[in-house]
């Protein structure tokens, strides 16, 4: 694990944050303002699944796929979802190197806090579990079971819960950084 931390610690250079940076909000901005809107359109003022952070019931699940109806269903499918199987790895690997470079910048290289550095990898990695999911609600709607809701929601909630967290580490490392930078 250390070996791994070394590494990224070596990737971790400003040029690299800002390429993967602008790339993942290059992603994220054709979801927000593109993508989203247009599946939303179809929803009746119901939240997508993606955009749920604390999670829904079953009840809730059939009745988006109900309200969606095949063309929302469809512009989930085949518009929204394939920008967001790109979303989740750029914002692991944007998120990722920031934090390395941020602590680079503030503490020791050997320090523990570069494990931190790898909760926004966590993020993606529940964030591509939820799409595997919502994709297989979206093709097997109206034959849904409770169990693979319950499941795709969990994905969602861990996602939320590992990208609060790195913000929660961005906060942090913004404050070491500034900390160290006015101790200079």
């Amino acid at each position: 694990m250390r070996s791994i931390v070394t590494f990224i610690q070596k990737a971790a250079t400003g040029s690299a944050v800002l390429v993967f940076f602008g790339l993942a909000m290059a992603a994220y901005t054709t979801m927000l303002l593109y993508t989203i809107p247009q599946v939303t359109k179809h929803t009746s003022g119901m939240k997508i699944f993606d955009l749920s952070p604390t999670g829904y019931s079953f009840a809730y699940a059939t009745e988006l796929l109900q309200a969606l109806g095949e063309s929302g269903r469809d512009l989930y499918l085949y518009r929204q979802l394939p920008v967001d199987f790109i979303y989740p790895g750029l914002f692991a690997i944007s998120c990722c190197l920031l934090l390395f470079w941020l602590f680079a910048k503030s503490v020791n290289a050997s320090s523990s806090i570069f494990y931190f550095c790898l909760i926004p990898v966590a993020a993606g990695f529940f964030d591509y579990l939820e799409n595997i999911f919502i994709v297989h609600m979206l093709i097997s709607y109206p034959d849904v079971s409770e169990l693979h809701v319950y499941v795709a929601s969990t994905m969602t909630i861990l996602k939320s819960v590992f990208t609060t967290a790195f913000f929660v580490m961005l906060l942090v490392g913004v404050v070491l950084f500034l900390r160290h930078r006015t101790a200079r």
